[in-house]
């Protein structure tokens, strides 16, 4: 079997679904364009042998049977979504390397002990609808439909209409989680510079990082820029630029993996001559470690309203996402870490500053993730890309895992 052009060849035609005339992809839960990847995507797991079906909210299921312990699962994949105007490889890479690296395990080595299964995710992104991980929290067992029953889309179609015409419904909640996985690997992009700048093949993935996420609102005057002297000011904007600073600098001091982004700023009235009385801005901090990331972010909160006193400003801080790190499971990533070095890859343990369909898995069954390189780093966005080397070095990885997992 020729890996490279088997994997080109369904990155391809998965990829020509949903694209952008200007040369992105966008394929959104419950649109046109998602319903036909995932019929492609079961046609392409009922052509190598796997009997496939949807779940009631429309994740895609694609399974061969173990010979000698069929109850016991090793499951694959990813996400088949994507952002607006987003690049080809994120989500979509996971489910095509799962079931092509699935493909060589049977023409190399024949059916299983136990059972292999791809899973294709109906939705990861939170792009079209208010609402994330619908895919994976649905798999567990952990999404509520109280969530979802009055959303629309930014059409303002609803999310229960769109989900009933592409033929899904809601789970039955009488029906207990899944039981039978013994193992998710999910393989995926790294949408970051580490591996590329440090010249390796593969991410061995131990920990996907916490995130908490804040909307602040800084208060001051808005005033005469001509009239007003500097001492007299309640200048929204210098509050924020001292916060700004004073909060990387010391985020800075912390270092890795520690990382803190100021992402959103909308200063009030945004005008060129008047002293700004408000802005609004947003805080990102993550952290692998929850300890490390509950304090650093107590302690910018405390730095926020010391320098919002110190000018006169009033303060409202929402701390609106609270994600704790999720470890990998330590016998998957070890597994992992054996088929690199079988495939004589050069690899290193890292963690995860993105979050990932795993992070919802990891709790529920033992889960870790490959990583492979990103050129320059870059994604969601139609420049992203990985030399098709590196993906096939990625799928070899996954194949060796699945093989440790399912035939040993």
């Amino acid at each position: 079997m020729d890996l490279k052009k088997v994997l080109q060849e369904n990155i391809d035609q998965i990829s020509n679904i949903g694209n952008d005339p200007t040369g992105g992809m966008t394929r959104l839960l419950y649109s046109d364009s998602w319903l036909e990847a995932q019929k492609t995507v079961k046609e392409n797991l009922e052509a190598i042998g796997m009997t496939a079906s949807f779940d009631e909210i429309g994740n895609l299921f694609g399974r061969v049977e173990g010979t000698e312990h069929p109850e016991e699962t090793i499951l694959s994949g990813s996400h088949i979504d994507t952002v607006v105007n987003g690049g080809n490889l994120d989500g979509q890479f996971g489910v095509i390397a799962a079931y092509v690296a699935i493909q060589y395990l049977l023409e190399t080595h024949g059916k299983p002990k136990r059972s292999l299964e791809v899973i294709s995710m109906a939705e990861e992104e939170g792009s079209r609808f208010p609402t994330v991980f619908w895919g994976s929290k649905n798999f567990v067992g952990e999404a509520k439909r109280e969530d979802v029953i009055e959303i629309a889309d930014f059409e303002g179609l609803k999310f229960v209409e769109e989900m009933q015409r592409h033929g899904f419904d809601f789970r039955d909640e009488s029906k207990a989680p899944r039981d039978d996985i013994k193992a998710f690997v999910e393989i995926h992009i790294e949408q970051g510079t580490v591996l590329e700048k440090e010249h390796l093949q593969i991410g061995v993935v131990n920990n996907i990082a916490g995130q908490r996420r804040y909307t602040i609102v800084l208060k001051g005057e808005a005033n005469h820029a001509g009239t007003t002297p500097m001492g007299y000011r309640k200048d929204a904007v210098y509050g924020f630029a001292k916060i700004c600073s004073q909060a990387i600098d010391r985020a800075l001091e912390v270092g890795d993996p520690l990382v803190l982004t100021f992402g959103k700023v909308e200063p009030k009235p945004n005008t060129v001559n008047v002293v700004p009385g408000e802005v609004l801005f947003t805080m990102d901090c993550r952290h692998t470690d929850s300890g490390e990331l509950h304090a650093f972010t107590k302690e910018i909160e405390e730095l926020m309203k010391k320098i919002a006193a110190e000018h006169g400003l009033e303060i409202d801080i929402d701390l609106w996402m609270d994600e704790a790190p999720v470890p990998m499971n330590e016998d998957i990533v070890s597994a992992i870490e054996t088929a690199a070095k079988s495939e004589n890859m050069k690899y290193k343990v890292m963690h995860s500053g993105a979050g990932h369909d795993s992070q919802i898995i990891a709790p529920n069954f033992p889960t870790a993730m490959i990583f492979v390189p990103s050129i320059n780093g870059i994604s969601h966005n139609p420049a992203e890309a990985t030399d098709i080397d590196d993906l096939v070095n990625g799928v070899k990885v996954l194949a060796s895992t699945l093989y440790e997992l399912a035939y040993k």
